[in-house]
């Protein structure tokens, strides 16, 4: 019987890996022109994509080709920087063999892994207002999730676990695969620890968006990597600073330079959004365009990017992001949906250098090679979170006491809702379910 791919990827519980963790089956339930596969790794000090990329070349191509022939595409491309080298080597020595199937070599600046900047870069198409790529007959997915889809199609594997790049003050910077449960106290000692003295940070993901995170809190399925700084680092401190304090900087230091918005990717692919104007709303209540609505706060992506080019050090994006909260909270929903007909005629001088990001937010010296290594130490007990996925929490299938192995489901998607299976990481007995996590003790 022929397999049915969209099945599998649902019983395999594969989400995005690289994002927010969008249920991959519900993504790849449709029909567009192009699969673009996401291998910008845009984030700063992030390794796992393009170390995936260079070791797992036949896996990526061969999924792709099959979510092409799922979605009823022409066109695959692989999206990725052209200073990966020993990922573009490793393509060039397969793509023969595959039909219809490119690489797209990205300049490296920031945002290029944002997946509205992914398309307009590849396809010169741009994604509305509030819109996904599908509105433009494109399907992005990242690097791992094909990695992902291939386990599950080829060898009936499901997502069990999550490369994870280690950065900033540990002691190793290495990637290393481990098993989803496990608390981000016991991955950085895989990494041989921290190496700051005195109060510190760890940020699950990039430096620019990511999440800081407790030492108990999770590995999940989207977890990308892990960055330790010290609390009193500038990067650090700015993401603590109170939102009261950043709008009466914005009132006292604006100078309205606009240089913020020279730079902001959304703006710079046609989307009306201008984060100077968004200062003025924090300093005058109005935008000062005879429009007084705050909007426009909804087309951020929260990219971080305006702050940086910032000379007053000013977050527009916090202001943004406080305001899509209290729209949020009032039942407001945006109204932004325009199509923009063309980017902005200087767009390709603006795109911001990563390097010089990297010097901005005082991380030159962490922005080292993290290689890919081998987990050598046996996990035996782990705390699978329910809910590592776009959607509602899955719903536990298993009971305490019961014994699993690894790659059993141990909860499903709540019925009707959207969501994807959680599988066993480990082996062993589940000893408790709760706090919205599954327990698994060898």
């Amino acid at each position: 019987m022929e397999k049915n791919l969209i099945d599998i990827i649902a019983k395999s519980g594969i989400v995005g890996a690289g994002g927010a963790g969008f249920p991959t089956h519900v993504k790849m339930n449709a029909k567009a022109e192009y699969v673009i596969i996401n291998g910008a790794e845009c984030e700063p000090l992030l390794r796992v994509d393009q170390q995936l990329m260079a070791v797992e070349t036949k896996k990526i191509l061969d999924a792709l080709k099959l979510c092409m022939e799922a979605v009823g595409a022409d066109k695959g491309v692989i999206a990725l920087k052209g200073h990966y080298e020993a990922a573009i080597n490793s393509f060039n020595q397969l793509l023969g063999e595959y039909e219809g199937i490119s690489l797209h070599l990205l300049p490296n600046f920031y945002p290029a892994g944002d997946e509205q900047i992914t398309v307009y870069e590849v396809t010169g198409r741009i994604v509305p207002e509030g819109g996904i790529p599908l509105q433009c007959g494109v399907i992005v997915s990242n690097v791992e999730t094909m990695v992902n889809i291939y386990n599950a199609y080829f060898e009936d594997k499901p997502v069990t676990d999550s490369y994870v790049t280690f950065a900033g003050e540990v002691k190793n910077h290495i990637t290393l695969k481990l098993p989803l449960g496990m608390t981000v106290k016991e991955a950085l000692d895989l990494a041989g620890g921290v190496t700051v003295n005195g109060p510190y940070v760890v940020i699950n993901g990039g430096p620019m968006m990511g999440k800081h995170v407790a030492l108990d809190s999770k590995i999940t399925k989207t977890t990308k990597g892990l960055i330790v700084l010290p609390e009193d680092h500038p990067l650090i401190q700015d993401v603590k600073l109170p939102i009261p304090k950043m709008l009466h900087m914005a009132k006292a230091a604006c100078c309205h330079c606009s240089m913020c918005s020279e730079v902001c990717p959304r703006h710079l692919i046609g989307h009306r959004i201008e984060p100077n104007k968004t200062i003025r709303f924090a300093s005058y209540g109005s935008l000062c365009d005879g429009s007084d609505t705050p909007m426009i706060a909804f087309l951020c992506s929260e990219c971080r990017l305006c702050q940086y080019a910032c000379i007053m050090n000013l977050q527009p994006w916090k202001v943004n992001h406080e305001l899509k909260g209290i729209m949020a909270k009032q039942g407001i929903k945006s109204t932004l949906h325009n199509q923009p007909e063309s980017v902005h005629p200087m767009r390709e001088y603006k795109r911001f250098p990563i390097k010089k990001l990297i010097a901005r937010l005082g991380l030159t010296k962490y922005n080292v090679a993290a290689p890919l290594t081998e987990l050598t130490t046996e996990i035996d007990h782990v705390s699978i979170p329910v809910g590592q996925h776009i959607g509602a929490p899955a719903v536990p299938c298993v009971s305490v006491g019961d014994t699993v192995a690894k790659g059993d489901v141990i909860a499903q998607p709540a019925e009707g809702k959207l969501g994807a299976c959680i599988h066993a990481s480990i082996s062993g007995t589940v000893k408790a379910i709760a706090d919205g996590c599954i327990s698994i003790e060898k």
